[in-house]
């Protein structure tokens, strides 16, 4: 295994078991049922609740009650493509796999089902809902690797097919950098949805940088330009606007969100969202 790859997994899993220990992921209960107690049976009980065995040993009609269990289904679904071939050493890349890794690890830890998804333009790879972290670790490594330059992810069809795909109400972490319109209202309809924006510093403010050749990392499209300080006001001035009408559709579909940057310790961040 790469070391890089062991070394974000270790600190990971560390993290997990020592600072997250003790805090649920979310609210939301699972279809499963525990049991709650012992109550004699009233009329209009559903008579398919009585527990014949204690009935038969106290001589009156006993009633089974239960309440929903908290184990949760939580999925993390990465849309994935060369848009996150950005900064140092695919830095990115490595933000999001540590994301993705720490919530497993978190989910697992809270004894609830792990699924995790990821999309990118040429297949979708697929991490079946588990409790092993063999298999996290296994979904972990195919997003550490995965070759995304020169690719473009339909995001679109990929959350469409998310949506198809999940049919359990789930605790549902969208990774990306969102860096382009992604709208998530159809997910939000069935699941409780948190979005993680992976973001390189240099993405919100870049650098002047003079003449320079430029390389889309989706299209592998080269263009020779001159970046000084106009170009760096509009392009702000962009993304500002994209970010104002994306807090906007998060706001109107009650998705949470949270923005990592590949700079810092992405648990501080997550943490406040299981508080």
């Amino acid at each position: 295994m790469n070391t890089a790859l062991k070394a974000l997994q270790l600190k990971a899993r560390h993290q997990v078991y020592t600072l997250l220990s003790g805090h649920n992921l979310s609210k939301l209960h699972g279809e499963g049922y525990d049991f709650a107690e012992l109550r004699e049976y009233q009329v209009g009980d559903d008579i398919r609740k009585i527990n014949w065995t204690i009935t038969a040993k106290l001589g009156k009609p006993y009633i089974k009650e239960l309440h929903a269990s908290r184990e949760l289904s939580v999925v993390v679904a990465t849309l994935m493509d060369g848009s996150l071939y950005f900064g140092k050493a695919q830095a990115k890349q490595g933000k999001l796999t540590e994301v993705a890794t720490l919530l497993g690890y978190a989910t697992l830890q809270n004894a609830d089902l792990f699924t995790g998804i990821a999309y990118t333009e040429e297949k979708t790879h697929t991490m079946a809902p588990s409790k092993q972290i063999f298999h996290l670790e296994q979904f972990s490594e195919t997003l550490f690797e995965y070759p995304l330059l020169n690719t473009k992810l339909n995001q679109g069809k990929a959350i469409q097919d998310l949506f198809r795909r999940i049919h359990k109400p789930s605790l549902l972490f969208i990774v990306s950098d969102f860096l382009e319109p992604v709208d998530l209202s159809l997910l939000s309809q069935k699941h409780e949805v948190i979005a993680v924006i992976i973001r390189d510093r240099e993405e919100e403010l870049p650098r002047k940088l003079g003449e320079v050749t430029l390389v889309a990392p989706q299209s592998g499209e080269k263009r020779e330009t001159y970046f000084g300080k106009r170009n760096m006001s509009q392009y702000r001035e962009k993304l500002l606007e994209h970010e104002q009408a994306q807090q906007a559709h998060f706001a109107r579909y009650d998705i949470r969100s949270v923005k990592i940057f590949t700079d810092e310790d992405p648990l501080p961040k997550l943490l406040k969202l299981f508080l």
